[in-house]
């Protein structure tokens, strides 16, 4: 609060001084103007029509230069004998303002200031009032009259709601139209009488402004009902002497609150952050302790082993001597060959999952790419939901490749996973997720084409998503470049399963490589671009799920490939 406190008395004093600033350009000129020779004759000779119009036609100019509301000059009865806008609808020509504070001040010898609703005009102004004398005699009085409509306007639409009150708490000038003429104060019967006295407001309905006020550690606090809702402000005032009124602004609390929630959430959760680290630290310290003790008993057992076994050898050790001594050189070269096909078999292993990893990982790491890109682009933006919801599909491919990686040993085995129903729609859509980054490199269209409903298969979902991602992808790298870069994807039921082919619109297969296709290691693509083992790992899982894959070239062009899965029932929880 003493923060937004500082921000709104920077917002006052500007108002402050603007308002000064303004008034204070216009303040002389009515001395100025009631020194001019034409406005002193008229004053002497007030029934002169030529010095009338003399006077109308000076004014009317000095009006139009100065870019003020109106200029006008009254005889001492109070009468309008001049002013800056005869001939016009609405004129003061022969209007008698003697009951204005201003003329009562300027007619007793004293310049003067007050701001009213004109009751000819009916528009709010600033009024500066100047005696006219000749000789020591005053002859009457000019009056200035300034808008301030150009000021007001300029308090709409900001972040600060700005209102000028009079000394009966009656709202003159505000940024909030609804709030006009509406008092602060409550408005009793002195406060009315003393400004109809003055006709200030003229004819304009004075209503209370239905706010209440408080003090929050020392901060002035206004409640305004409005739109439905009651919404507080912080209220910090200014009192004008030179114009007797006082400017207010008002800052919503609301952002103020706002700040003060998100500070106390960021310490909860700095408080729930440092507790889970302490928690994580002692679990860490109570598992190396166990590591440690477990190492302790391992010691003990394999030393209490290790004299058994001394003492058997012991035993036999002159016996053997002479037989260790020839097979010392036989057994050395034995642990050596053994030791290079053990390493062999890691590597090998090791060289076959690296690649499955790499080939297999590829696309749901671009995915994921993808959506971390998005989501970083949408919290920038404030679209925290859809950031959100960015997050939870990084999360599910995770998982999907957590799933993958378990599977990936298919390919040199057959693996203990048992088959089930799986819907085939689901299947596809969770492909469509991985494979929508490639298939915007490649600018390809991917159209989905399911015939009938009940389209369940009988595998297992990631092992079959695979499948799926490593085909497209495929046809992906097939249309690239092409004018026709469309992929269909459809799904069907046949006598023999339910079959899905994905057509692409690329060059199509020659039938020597449509032979070799599906076995490990073979591509076709560059260098660096390619391992030859999806459409192999592919094949595998197909086989494991009693299913068939073949390829083939489409009569209109392109490459096909089927596969033929046998169909199950949906599952009774899907049912469900």
């Amino acid at each position: 609060m003493s923060e937004a406190s500082l921000q709104a008395g920077s917002a006052l004093r500007l108002a402050v001084a603007a308002l000064a600033g303004h008034l204070s350009r216009y303040e002389p000129l009515p001395a100025l103007i009631a020194d001019h020779d034409d406005i002193e004759a008229l004053l002497q000779s007030p029934d002169n029509p030529a010095l009338r119009q003399t006077a109308n036609e000076y004014l009317k100019e000095i009006n139009r230069l100065l870019e003020s509301s109106d200029i006008y000059v009254m005889t001492p009865d109070g009468n309008t004998v001049a002013a800056s806008n005869y001939g016009m609808p609405g004129t003061f020509v022969g209007q008698n303002f003697n009951y204005r504070p201003y003329f009562q001040d300027a007619i007793a010898g004293r310049q003067a200031r007050f701001y009213a609703l004109g009751t000819t005009s009916l528009k709010r102004g600033y009024y500066f009032s100047s005696p006219v004398e000749v000789a020591g005699k005053i002859l009457g009085v000019i009056v200035f009259k300034v808008d301030i409509d150009s000021i007001e306007s300029s308090w709409r639409g900001g972040e600060y709601k700005i209102f000028v009150a009079d000394p009966e708490g009656i709202i003159f000038m505000t940024g909030s139209p609804e709030w006009l003429y509406s008092g602060i104060l409550p408005l009793d019967a002195p406060r009315l009488a003393r400004t109809q006295t003055s006709r200030r407001y003229a004819e304009a309905e004075l209503k209370p402004l239905p706010a209440t006020e408080s003090v929050y550690h020392g901060q002035h606090l206004m409640q305004i009902p409005g739109g439905g809702t009651t919404r507080e402000y912080l209220r910090l005032s200014h009192y004008m002497p030179e114009a007797d009124w006082t400017v207010n602004v008002l800052l919503d609390t609301a952002s103020v609150r706002t700040q003060a929630r998100t500070a106390l959430v960021a310490i909860l959760l700095f408080i729930c952050l440092a507790a889970l680290g302490v928690a994580v630290l002692w679990q860490r310290r109570a598992r190396v302790e166990e590591r440690l003790r477990l190492q302790e008993e391992t010691r003990n057992e394999l030393e209490r082993r290790v004299e058994e076994r001394t003492a058997d050898l012991a035993l036999v050790n002159e016996q053997i001597e002479l037989e260790i001594a020839e097979r010392r050189l036989t057994e050395q070269e034995l642990r050596k060959t053994q030791g290079d096909l053990i390493q062999a078999g890691k590597l090998a292993g090791l060289g076959q999952m690296s690649a499955a990893l790499s080939h297999e990982f590829n696309q749901p790491l671009a995915a994921a790419k993808s959506y971390a890109d998005s989501a970083a682009l949408l919290i920038d933006r404030g679209r925290v939901p859809e950031a959100q919801d960015n997050v939870r599909r990084i999360s599910n491919l995770i998982d999907r490749m957590a799933s993958i990686s378990r599977h990936l040993r298919n390919f040199a085995r057959k693996p203990n996973e048992k088959l089930g129903p799986v819907p085939l729609p689901e299947v596809i859509a969770d492909t469509l997720e991985i494979v929508a980054p490639r298939l915007r490199s490649a600018d390809a269209e991917l159209v989905v084409e399911l015939s009938g409903t009940d389209l369940t298969v009988k595998a297992g979902p990631v092992r079959l998503q695979q499948v799926l991602v490593n085909i497209v992808s495929n046809a992906a790298d097939a249309v690239e470049g092409l004018d026709d870069r469309t992929i269909v994807l459809s799904a069907f039921r046949s006598e023999s399963g339910i079959v899905v082919e994905v057509h692409d619109r690329g060059a199509g297969v020659p039938a020597a490589i449509a032979e070799r296709i599906f076995d490990p290691f073979f591509t076709t693509k560059g260098v660096g671009k390619g391992l030859g083992l999806g459409l192999s790992i592919s094949y595998n899982i197909i086989k494991d799920f009693g299913g068939n894959i073949t390829v083939r070239n489409h009569p209109d062009g392109g490459a096909v490939f089927s596969i033929v899965l046998e169909a199950s029932a949906p599952s009774r929880e899907a049912a469900e």
